[in-house]
């Protein structure tokens, strides 16, 4: 019995290992600027969803995380091939940079995509809406809304809104309504 559990704890730890291992190039932490290489940073964080070749030679790969995932990375490579910077984009400082007036593909340089089941079209208003599941300030889950005119790809408003989970859903001791009832913070 003693050989069987000794056994199980050892499996135990192997996978534990693993998907630690796993994790360390999730937003490509063990990566440096000015010295990782593009094919390190691809062999660290895998294929991106979007990538974007600038004139300069310079390159922006976008980087979600999650089906429903609250981050979304931006990885900048120099015309060199080496790291320039990495920024995980879904917060404040990059939300204010949406603005009515600029197109989709402005839009998708800034945050990357939104999974694709979150966007909606709405026929009677020739609406088309993007959105991101992000961490907000008060350490929420919550949503950020792109809102466009479909015919014309351009962004009509934005706002952000709380992530209350399902309306069927039992509000917890405060009267937030939650996944469950249980207040819907984000792991930091």
């Amino acid at each position: 019995m003693l050989k069987v559990s000794r056994l199980f704890m050892c499996l135990a730890l192997a996978v534990s290992a693993l998907l630690l291992s796993a994790c360390v190039g999730y937003g490509g932490s063990q990566l440096l600027a000015g010295t990782s290489t593009l094919p390190e940073i691809m062999a660290s964080m895998g294929e991106p969803a979007m990538r974007w070749k600038d004139e300069d030679g310079r390159e922006q790969l976008a980087y979600p995380r999650g089906p429903q995932g609250t981050q979304t990375f931006m990885v900048y490579v120099g015309a060199d091939g080496r790291l320039e910077r990495i920024e995980s984009v879904l917060d404040a400082a990059h939300f204010v940079r949406i603005k009515p007036g600029i197109d989709q593909a402005s839009v998708l340089r800034v945050l990357g995509p939104p999974p694709p089941q979150l966007t909606a079209y709405f026929e009677r208003r020739d609406e088309l809406v993007w959105e991101w599941r992000f961490c907000d300030a008060s350490n929420q889950l919550a949503f950020f809304d792109v809102l466009f005119d479909a015919t014309t790809g351009i962004v009509r408003s934005t706002y952000q809104r709380p992530d209350y989970g399902s309306p069927f859903d039992l509000p917890d001791p405060f009267g937030h309504r939650t996944a469950r009832g249980r207040m819907s913070f984000c792991a930091r």
